[in-house]
């Protein structure tokens, strides 16, 4: 018997970009595979400087400031889910995959994504878990990672933020996700030597392995300043 051939996934490795810019360039890359769904998946691993998104159908109620009389940024982006916040030390995987060459199943990727953390926290000896009717990564009752997807004619876009080394300060002006009784943590506070460049590594390992991709390291072509505004009073 021939055994399979991973199938390609371009993996761009990249830094601190501000919101907006990694949001322009997830919606060119679906944009992109929508009108070809032949082209090779994606993987975009980075960091965020500190910003608030929330889901498309997310409720202000979460947000312990008005987004109206604040400096922080804040954005309604076409994710599901409620709102939660990015920073540096917190790693940010953007998945682009055509489901219909893994599996057209939402609730599936969704245990995948959480099966690539899973395996991440277990390299270092962790044991990551699930919580039934919850999406995520939890670690000793603290949610280290969330996860929230867009799919669009099986093209996937955002995807999962897990948090490394991160000011978790941040959090505290939200309900992170909306859930009141569910503190968030990182992985520091179980290792406090955690190396992110490290952490990086084990996602990019995991998630070829959960998804049976062969990551392709790329070079990004110069980022784009990206026309979107930050969210003030929207209902």
């Amino acid at each position: 018997m021939i055994p399979s051939i991973a199938r390609r996934c371009w993996f761009y490795n990249l830094g601190l970009v501000p919101y907006t810019q990694a949001w322009a360039i997830q919606q060119s890359l679906v944009a992109e595979r929508l009108q070809n769904p032949d082209l090779e998946d994606v993987l975009i691993l980075l960091e965020h400087p500190p910003v608030y998104t929330l889901g498309q159908g997310a409720t202000l109620n979460f947000l312990k400031f008005d987004p109206n009389c604040s400096n922080w940024e804040v954005y309604r982006v076409e994710r599901g889910g409620e709102v939660t916040y990015h920073c540096p030390g917190q790693l940010v995987g953007y998945p682009i995959l055509n489901l219909r060459r893994h599996r057209p199943d939402l609730h599936w990727y969704l245990r995948q994504l959480e099966e690539v953390l899973i395996q991440v926290l277990a390299f270092w000896g962790l044991e990551g878990s699930r919580l039934p009717g919850l999406t995520g990564v939890w670690h000793q009752g603290r949610k280290v990672a969330a996860i929230g997807i867009k799919v669009s004619r099986w093209i996937t876009m955002h995807g999962f933020a897990l948090n490394v080394c991160p000011n978790l300060q941040g959090f505290q002006r939200i309900v992170p996700c909306g859930i009141s009784d569910q503190p968030v943590g990182s992985l520091a506070e179980f290792i406090p030597d955690v190396d992110i460049n490290a952490v990086r590594r084990a996602v990019a390992t995991a998630f070829s392995q959960v998804f049976d991709l062969q990551l392709i390291e790329l070079e990004f072509p110069l980022l784009t300043q990206a026309a979107q505004a930050p969210l003030r009073a929207r209902s």
